[in-house]
């Protein structure tokens, strides 16, 4: 288990929880009130500073209920063990109507998970693979 400490900038602001128990991710509240037209993307605050510890990331994801019932949907997402600064969710209404945001609202959650760094080296590649150069849908559909 890791250590997470979060400081609250707005004290009216909840911090984050663990659903159920056993839940990978955090949900994220919302420390304001707005609503989100159709198509529309704004960065939402949370009012939360987080010190996600060294070797260690926060990836923001959607909230599954929000975007199956309401097609809102989070965009960028990933918050460095560095970064101290308040931590804003992008949302984007992918949905035919208005989105009202409350304040306090789950949002998004924020999942933590260690990093593994790369030693990059450049290199001539072995094109011959199973898969090769095979993009997008080269495994197809069944």
């Amino acid at each position: 288990m890791v250590e997470l400490k979060i400081e609250r900038i707005y004290k009216d602001v909840k911090l984050p929880s663990y659903s159920y128990e056993h839940d990978a991710a955090l949900d994220l509240p919302s420390a304001e009130e707005c609503v989100l037209a159709p198509g529309e993307k704004k960065v939402i605050k949370t009012g939360l500073r987080f010190a996600i510890p060294r070797g260690h990331v926060g990836l923001i994801w959607d909230r599954s209920g929000l975007a199956a019932k309401n097609s809102i949907h989070t965009l960028a997402g990933v918050i460095d063990s560095g970064y101290r600064g308040e931590i804003g969710v992008v949302l984007i209404n992918l949905g035919k109507e208005d989105f009202k945001i409350e304040k306090n609202m789950r949002i998004a959650q924020i999942l933590i998970q260690p990093v593994v760094h790369a030693n990059i080296t450049e290199a001539k590649l072995d094109l011959k693979t199973e898969r090769s150069e095979g993009g997008f849908g080269s495994s197809g559909l069944k």
